[in-house]
């Protein structure tokens, strides 16, 4: 599935907007602040935003955050449910902000849609000098049997390659980001921390059928996806009767701006 049409998957959320905005995980705070770090100041842009996942615990955490999301049904998503939060219509290759008019520009689960080859400088013109590019990714703790073998069972459209741990520093740690020219960044870092998500197993086969892969999969084909995780869910003393914690960390790829 990972070989299907980018642009066909990264345009596939919008269908899905308000199952995206409910059954999707947050981001654990301790990454979110890891990521904001060595940025020389609190005014944000969450890149990419979505339904305003992210951009919901930037807030939180105090930071001035301006919300950019190319997708009209995921932008009236995150009006409904911050608006407070100034939100954009825009994507990664043309950011409707002034330059060095940020200090950091954070992505959640987006970065990897990016054409870094254009979204690198853009992204560089709009941070201030030594600001920060953070991409965060919520991943599967793999090192758990039962979460193994649900990747097993899902398929590759259902869990891809950035979201479990094991998988996910390789398909993230070269992002293409500029390193010549007026536009660089710094080496990156990477960097992962605890979280999780409460779920029956009704909710996680929720969560699962709000992914890119699932998404443009036909539905006979998806019917059948779903069904077999399911069926696995059912015959797993870890998640078939009421709710469970799904072990997760959040992944931080974090690079400065020269």
């Amino acid at each position: 599935m990972e070989q299907d049409d980018p642009l066909r998957l990264s345009s596939s959320f919008g269908a899905a907007a308000a199952a995206y905005a409910e059954h999707r995980p947050d981001y654990a705070h301790a990454a979110v602040r890891w990521a904001l770090e060595p940025a020389p100041g609190l005014r944000v842009l969450d890149l990419g935003a979505g339904t305003g996942k992210l951009t919901a615990a930037l807030v939180a955490l105090g930071a001035d955050v301006i919300a950019v999301e190319p997708d009209p049904a995921m932008l009236t998503e995150l009006r409904r449910t911050l608006p407070a939060v100034r939100a954009l219509a825009g994507g990664a290759e043309a950011i409707p902000l002034p330059d060095a008019s940020v200090d950091a520009v954070l992505a959640g689960n987006a970065m990897h849609w990016f054409d870094m080859s254009v979204a690198g400088p853009e992204i560089a013109r709009v941070l201030t000098p030594g600001g920060i590019l953070a991409g965060l990714w919520n991943v599967i703790d793999d090192r758990v049997e039962w979460t193994a073998g649900l990747e097993q069972v899902s398929g590759s459209a259902a869990i891809g390659p950035r979201d479990t741990l094991s998988s996910w520093r390789t398909a993230t740690a070269d992002m293409h980001l500029p390193k010549s020219g007026v536009a660089r960044f710094g080496s990156p870092e990477q960097a992962e921390f605890p979280h999780g998500q409460r779920r029956t197993a009704d909710s996680l086969v929720a969560t699962l059928a709000t992914r890119a892969g699932m998404l443009v999969m036909p539905e006979q084909e998806q019917q059948a996806t779903l069904s077999q995780i399911r069926a696995f869910l059912a015959d797993r003393p870890e998640t078939s009767d009421g709710e469970f914690t799904l072990p997760m960390l959040t992944g931080v790829l974090r690079a400065r701006r020269l």
